[in-house]
């Protein structure tokens, strides 16, 4: 990686929930099924042995993706912030455009990311564009549909 895998804690939980689940449950369900569709004798005309080695396939690369982005990640806790009049990671960001549009962005995790609930990954552009800026800056963003200009009007951090 080019970059540190940058995580909340919640985002870390989120991701080991998800690795403990699939090798403590699913896999060693999955392998129960496959290991009895191999006994009952022609695999090659055998629906669950095929689609359970299938879905194994599935599960371990899924395992390998999440093993690496747990090495990776640095987990940092946004509470901690040590200046909280700027824009770092896991600020909640209220910007307006210059139609006075207002957003409310929260800088977290790429691996934690939701658009849809306004959490945006630290390498996004806009999350780019606003790092280190402080209430009251202006900050150009290039996005798909042109360049904008957003002024900050607020900076938060959890408690």
């Amino acid at each position: 990686m080019d970059h540190p895998n940058y995580i909340t804690p919640a985002g870390y939980a989120v991701l080991r929930a998800e690795y403990d689940q699939l090798l403590g449950e699913e896999r060693p369900r999955i392998v129960d099924v496959v290991s009895w569709a191999a006994g009952n004798g022609d695999r090659s005309e055998n629906g669950d042995y095929i689609y359970g080695r299938k879905r194994l396939r599935e599960i371990d690369r899924r395992l390998g993706w999440l093993s690496k982005r747990m090495q990776a990640a640095k987990v940092i806790d946004p509470a901690r912030a040590p200046d909280k009049s700027r824009v770092w990671f896991g600020a909640t960001v209220t910007i307006a455009d210059p139609d006075d549009n207002q957003r409310m962005l929260t800088l977290i995790g790429d691996d934690e990311a939701d658009a849809s609930a306004g959490t945006i990954g630290w390498s996004a552009p806009i999350a780019r564009a606003l790092r280190g800026a402080a209430v009251g800056d202006t900050r150009r963003v290039t996005l798909p549909g042109g360049m904008c200009d957003y002024e900050v009007l607020a900076i938060t951090y959890p408690d």
